[in-house]
């Protein structure tokens, strides 16, 4: 069964098209996958202090009070990715503060990686599962981020379409973090190879990602 994208500030948003998209590496009939990396000037610490402070990053667009600024991230498990709605007060009513969990913290390796749960937008109406891991590594140029989003379970919405949207939210999420960071401009394409000479073969998944598994025990 599928159902019509509702408009509301966060779903409406998020189903908006990005400028930019990353990839959906995996797709199935109820989960998907995805990835994108970005390379920044900053060190691992520059980046991970970044990270842990989304209200200089997250994009508004993508938030339930319309404004970065209430969104606040504990970098220890259990640790609360959380937005603060602000109270409204009107004439004759009182205005009361609300407030809104996106994802918990399950694991927080300071300058190397962070893995929260949760599921995003309106995807939180729907009985999924999403694990986003961010992957930070230090390269020539600076630190390589990796934002790698795993989602599945039982949602009313069609798979292509959803997963294609949310691909392209977490690219806006880490175009917001690599600008706030210096992003180092992508190499040069190289030449492309004579024509005797045989094509390399593409990467694995595991091997363009990284096994991030034998670091966190997973």
């Amino acid at each position: 069964m599928t159902r019509t994208i509702p408009f509301t500030l966060a779903a409406g948003a998020l189903l908006a098209p990005a400028a930019a998209l990353a990839d959906v590496v995996e797709e199935e009939a109820s989960a998907f996958v995805t990835r994108e990396t970005r390379v920044v000037e900053a060190t691992p610490r520059e980046a991970w202090m970044a990270l842990v402070s989304p209200a200089k990053w997250w994009n508004d667009d993508h938030t339930w009070s319309g404004d970065a600024a209430n969104m606040t991230l504990t970098p220890q498990a259990g640790g609360c990715f959380c937005e603060r709605i602000p109270e409204v007060e009107t004439s004759d009513r009182v205005g009361l503060a609300g407030s809104v969990q996106h994802m918990v913290v399950v694991y927080a390796a300071p300058d190397e990686a962070l893995r929260m749960r949760g599921a995003l937008g309106p995807l939180q109406s729907e009985a999924v599962t999403g694990v986003l891991t961010i992957a930070l590594d230090t390269v020539e140029a600076g630190t390589s981020i990796t934002f790698e989003y795993v989602v599945s379970g039982y949602m009313r919405y069609e798979t292509p379409t959803i997963s294609k949207s949310v691909d392209g939210v977490m690219t806006q999420q880490l175009e917001g973090l690599a600008a706030l960071l210096g992003p180092v401009d992508a190499p040069e394409t190289p030449d492309a190879p004579d024509a005797d000479e045989p094509a390399a073969a593409a990467p694995t998944v595991d091997e363009a990602f990284g096994d991030l598994s034998d670091d966190d025990g997973a």
